[in-house]
């Protein structure tokens, strides 16, 4: 299984948004903002830092980050953080663990596609990573000889063998009667995008500390560590922020 973080966007969007309640936005300001963030990452929204020319437009987005990590993480205002977008790329997850994954589209904003078994091809016995060396489908099996045809009273017909089990003859080319041999261990892929704040609800309901699959533990953990080598920021943060954290104080009073 693989796993790609493609890019990150919006953080000047959430940094400016944090000039908004006080009625502190200026233009300048958010020039300032929108130089800092141009400086400090790259064109995937990856934090790069700069050069000592530079260092000003550094200490600027730093700055500016941990204000957003303090009153979106620390002090519960999450809408700050839901300008940032964050989109993944996975690569050959077992198909049941993605069906688990799926279970979170509506916090995606049902921004996931994934590999359909009706119009992809799976052959050959293929299984994602987690279960090769776990499991043997019949047909793997060297010693067990199966008819490549065989002949089912019941059935009235005459089957043949594929490469997850037998179909009937006259159907072995419908992509609809093919899928429904398809096991869960098969791998899947697919894109998602998500809000950040939701992302961190995903993280905490499915990570190594949870009871999800372990391959989508693995998953998991591995856009935990992507997204710290990228934004760490929010990376180390994927675990703090709660979504549902009540009402806020008012320490002005």
């Amino acid at each position: 299984m693989e796993v790609y973080l493609n890019k990150i966007t919006g953080i000047s969007d959430a940094m400016i948004s944090m000039l908004m309640s006080k009625k502190s936005w200026t233009q300048e300001k958010a020039e300032d903002i929108k130089n800092a963030v141009y400086y400090n990452v790259d064109l995937d929204g990856r934090y790069t830092g700069v050069s000592e020319s530079l260092k000003d437009y550094d200490e600027a987005y730093i700055s500016n980050m941990e204000k957003l990590i303090h009153y979106g993480v620390e002090e519960g205002h999450t809408t700050l953080l839901r300008f940032i977008d964050l989109s993944f790329t996975v690569i050959g997850l077992h198909r049941a663990a993605q069906d688990d994954f799926d279970s979170h589209a509506k916090r995606l904003d049902n921004r996931i596609i994934r590999a359909s078994t009706r119009l992809s091809d799976f052959s050959d016995g293929e299984k994602s990573d987690w279960y090769k060396g776990k499991i043997m489908f019949p047909t793997e099996l060297e010693n067990l000889i199966l008819p490549d045809r065989i002949y089912v009273p019941n059935e009235g017909a005459w089957f043949v063998l594929t490469d997850y089990g037998y179909i009937r003859e006259d159907l072995k080319d419908d992509r609809d009667v093919k899928r429904g041999l398809y096991p869960e261990a098969i791998p899947s892929n697919f894109i998602f995008k998500v809000q950040y704040p939701e992302l961190c609800h995903i993280v905490q309901m499915r990570d190594k500390n949870s009871h999800a699959h372990p391959e989508l533990q693995i998953m998991i953990e591995q856009i935990k560590d992507i997204v710290t080598r990228a934004q760490p920021w929010l990376g180390k943060n994927l675990n703090n922020l709660v979504m549902d954290p009540g009402p806020v104080k008012d320490k002005e009073r």
